[in-house]
């Protein structure tokens, strides 16, 4: 009896703890319109705002010669698809915005992007192609975060941050301190985040 009770007692256990996940709430704390776009990315395909919607995706700023916080962004970021794809989900993009577009070619992306070798790298728009002042006022407008290429050296002044975009186009989350190393980067809570975004949008 006392050992049926204890099977009991697990099998209750784990239904309490799938049935909080399979509850989880998304919930948006921005509501961020994205400006239209047309850019390149890291293989020389054409992306625009319109090719991206219809999925969710992750948005950062970073640029290839950054010598602070772009490398361990990247990494996080990896990180955070780590979680995605254990999930099982396939409906997402990942977008890294270059704030040096004139340094950084689809050539130099794609070196930048193989060093951190993310796990499904086809998910992935390393974006250039464009001018500095263009990429400095999307990032103001649309994600409401500054750019600002210093006057000192060649390094770009940007937030560690990385956005949540529904698949409308809709900045609805963003997540900060993501750069800083891996300590107290939500994983869970972004991959968790994105899988809500999905699962509302096959509804």
């Amino acid at each position: 009896m006392k050992k049926k009770n204890i099977i009991l007692a697990f099998v209750l256990v784990i239904a309490t703890v799938l049935s909080a996940c399979s509850n989880y709430q998304f919930k948006p704390t921005t509501s961020f319109e994205i400006s239209d776009f047309t850019m390149t990315d890291h293989r020389n395909e054409e992306v625009t705002l319109d090719s991206l919607k219809g999925e969710p995706w992750l948005a950062m700023f970073i640029f290839t010669s950054c010598t602070t916080i772009c490398s361990p962004m990247t990494q996080n970021m990896k990180l955070v698809q780590d979680e995605i794809e254990k999930k099982g989900l396939e409906q997402y993009k990942i977008v890294a915005f270059s704030v040096d577009p004139d340094y950084d070619t689809p050539e130099r992306l794609t070196e930048y992007l193989s060093r951190h070798n993310p796990l499904n790298e086809s998910k992935w728009h390393m974006l250039t192609g464009y001018d500095q002042k263009f990429i400095e006022q999307l990032a103001i407008n649309s994600f409401k975060t500054p750019v600002r290429a210093s006057v000192t050296d060649n390094q770009v002044i940007h937030a560690d941050t990385f956005f949540l975009v529904d698949e409308k186009g809709v900045a609805v989350k963003n997540y900060s301190g993501t750069g800083q190393g891996t300590d107290g980067v939500q994983y869970e809570t972004i991959a968790s985040d994105m899988e809500a975004l999905i699962n509302e949008r096959l509804k």
